[in-house]
């Protein structure tokens, strides 16, 4: 495979937006096979590499996944669509008798589906590409496992969406670092600075989509109410999380 010419690490990471418009021009087979190789690259716990990536190509079965996903037109008409699941079926395969119901293997599962995704976008933006995750596959999990008639011990965690540009969105801003490091414990979010970055946030969604929208708001509409409470049943369904 040869080199392919691509922006620096840091440059790149300082410029991340989510991408939701793309055009019609496909991904390279060559592109593509060193995109899956940087995410295959990635640290992995205990080298036990439980992560599996399915490329869904299938138009009926990424039309029934934008049904699932809220109806998110990029689902099905981005270049590719990468699901990303924790896979333990393998290691079963290998060793009949692995413990794979604990808890803590679930947190492996998805912490390395995790950093093995931002490996494969940060390529991806790396080569002039953009994407974008796909959370809302989760409302459904369960319609989500059976579009990919998923075996036993593999959870599908999430989707990514990847293609070329056809949008170049504005920044949206982080926390201030003071409110996500601190030294050796924990320190307290401070309110100060907390409103002027609520404030900030309100801006931002009023240029960008001239929403009445701060980050006090998103918090309330997103975490207070139940948070899609099918996905521990699915998960001990599926032989994880059991202890």
């Amino acid at each position: 495979m040869s080199v392919l010419p691509s922006k620096p690490a840091l440059e790149t990471a300082l410029n991340h937006r989510s991408i939701r418009k793309f055009t019609e021009e496909p991904i390279t087979a060559e592109m593509l096979e060193a995109i899956l190789k940087a995410g295959q690259a990635a640290s992995t716990s205990s080298f036990m590499q439980p992560v599996h990536i399915i490329r869904v190509t299938d138009t009926e079965k990424r039309k029934q996944l934008r049904a699932v996903g809220a109806n998110q037109h990029y689902i099905e008409t981005s270049a590719e669509l990468l699901v990303f699941c924790i896979d333990f079926a393998k290691h079963k395969k290998i060793a009949e008798d692995a413990q794979v119901d604990w808890t803590e293997l679930t947190l492996m599962g998805a912490i390395d589906a995790g950093i093995m995704a931002q490996n494969v976008l940060l390529t991806a933006e790396s080569l002039g590409l953009g994407g974008v995750y796909i959370g809302a596959l989760r409302d459904d999990i369960n319609s989500f496992d059976r579009v990919l008639d998923l075996p036993e011990h593999v959870v599908p965690l999430f989707g990514m969406c990847l293609g070329h540009p056809a949008q170049d969105p504005i920044m949206r801003p982080r926390w201030p670092l003071t409110c996500v490091i601190s030294e050796n414990g924990y320190k307290p979010l401070d309110e100060k600075v907390y409103e002027e970055y609520d404030e900030l946030i309100s801006d931002y969604y009023k240029r960008r989509s001239n929403l009445d929208l701060n980050y006090t708001k998103q918090v309330r509409a997103t975490l207070c109410h139940e948070v899609r409470p099918d996905i521990l049943p699915f998960l001990q369904r599926k032989g994880f999380a059991k202890r």
